[in-house]
């Protein structure tokens, strides 16, 4: 599973490689790309992640907390479980707020295999752990 060190370092580069390029790489790679900042749940400071959208369902995002099929949920999607007012900035677009929330068993059961039969990496971190991976809706508010 991959570390929190490598977590960063992907995130880090994925940054760089939108700034270097002036913003014309890294938006978009197999599906949108976006930058969600949650307020950390112990720090109370704001934390910024690069992630992936792979469904959007009008003006809803949907992301997927996989941290790579590794056994602990991610820090952002337990930033935004404790505190769902969360920003999006999707192409380097200003951010703005959203409101996150979980997918329901019902919305999960119709949107995983949608999102896992189009991005098989998804369905691969599923079979690591034990743990459901969570879908989160990222809604304006």
């Amino acid at each position: 599973m991959p570390s929190d060190f490598s977590l960063k370092a992907m995130n880090a580069v994925h940054r760089g490689l939108i700034k270097i390029s002036g913003g014309r790489l890294g938006w978009n790679v197999s599906m949108p790309v976006l930058e969600l900042t949650t307020v950390g749940r112990k720090s109370g400071q704001p934390r910024s992640v690069m992630l992936t959208s792979p469904h959007q369902e009008g003006d809803a995002l949907v992301v997927v907390a996989s941290r790579g099929g590794d056994d602990t949920h991610p820090a952002w999607f337990l930033n935004l479980r404790d505190n769902p007012d969360v920003e999006v900035s999707v192409k380097g677009a200003p951010r703005r707020p959203m409101l996150a929330r979980v997918a329901d068993s019902e919305e999960r059961a119709r949107l995983w295999p949608k999102i896992t039969a189009e991005f098989k990496n998804y369905a691969g971190y599923q079979t690591k752990t034990e743990r459901e991976i969570p879908l989160v809706f990222l809604e304006p508010r």
